[in-house]
């Protein structure tokens, strides 16, 4: 692969290849990259892989510039997908991590038993991975007794499930949105926007259907990026779940003047989702933890947040 041309290796890509077969490929960059992780958390500090990401990502849009303005050289062309691959083999890896280090498992797969596996279908689910607005009550009644509970986000998380959302937080977005025009950004399988249509908010969902390999996305969910979504629907309010960390397309909802409340549901743990460079460095809205909207996003083992963004007054 690693002697095919450019646009071949970059094809191959855009396929999602897994970690294995990208180490199976590229071996010295999958090397690479896995001493320069262990080396960021040999102090047991994640803080530091957001940094190394981001820092994956500026140097591919700077060989992208190059490329571009070279018109097509070669060399530089060959670098930018070397680039692309390193960062891809990055993100696996630390996601590989994050999966161990919260199962205890390092091989292998990662599965419920049966009985583990009914509760927590009972719970979290309608049908298959369809997710429902989880009762609270029955929730903190069956979850204490689950053994396996901490597999349940690594199971679902390679199908884009992140959190689950009970039905006293979805009520409480309604709530806090009214009758204001909202829109999802980053939606996923717009799981969050089915729950507030049908509690009556003016909700629209988008996303850019890059995960389409992993993500069943209904016909509902619009696919635009983030930036194009913001242009067309100019909303009063925008809602983002688990945005990744040090994207690249928050900073446009801070830009967008028809903007007035920005809610992210994130975590606690700033290298976790966000772009928290953006969050800090704009002053368009002050922001703040509902810590109560917080304590509503599930399993309570995710140290959930949710942050709210107003637009400051003017005058």
């Amino acid at each position: 692969m690693k002697n095919e041309r450019p646009e071949k290796t970059l094809e191959w890509l855009q396929s999602k290849p897994s970690l294995e077969d990208l180490g199976t490929e590229f071996p010295e960059l999958r090397e690479a990259v896995r001493q320069e992780i262990a080396q960021l958390i040999a102090d047991g500090n994640l803080t530091g892989l957001p940094a190394y990401l981001k820092r994956m990502s500026q140097t591919e849009k700077s060989l992208e510039r190059k490329h571009v303005v070279s018109r097509g050289d070669k060399k530089i062309a060959a670098a930018l997908v070397l680039q692309a691959v390193r960062t891809r083999i990055a993100h696996l890896s630390i996601k590989q991590h994050l999966v161990s280090e919260a199962t205890g498992i390092e091989k292998g797969k990662v599965r419920f038993n049966l009985l583990n596996g009914f509760f927590a279908q009972r719970l979290l689910f309608a049908d298959g991975l369809v997710r429902k607005p989880v009762s609270l009550f029955w929730f903190r009644l069956f979850w204490p007794l689950l053994r396996q509970k901490r597999l349940l986000m690594p199971l679902v998380q390679p199908k884009g499930i992140y959190c689950f959302y009970s039905r006293q937080l979805v009520d409480a977005l309604a709530m806090l949105i009214a009758s204001r025009t909202c829109l999802e950004i980053a939606a996923g399988d717009g799981t969050l926007t089915r729950f507030l249509t049908d509690s009556g908010v003016k909700i629209s969902a988008t996303d850019d259907h890059s995960w389409k390999h992993e993500v069943n996305y209904p016909e509902f969910v619009v696919k635009r990026d983030a930036n194009e979504a913001l242009r067309e629907y100019s909303p009063e309010v925008v809602l983002c779940s688990w945005p990744p960390a040090g994207n690249t397309f928050e900073h446009q909802v801070f830009r967008t003047r028809s903007v007035q409340l920005y809610i992210v549901i994130g975590s606690r743990h700033r290298f976790a989702a966000g772009n928290w460079d953006d969050y800090l460095q704009q002053s368009s809205f002050g922001f703040e933890e509902d810590k109560k909207l917080s304590g509503l996003v599930l399993p309570p083992e995710l140290d959930a947040a949710v942050y709210v963004f107003r637009r400051n007054r003017v005058g």
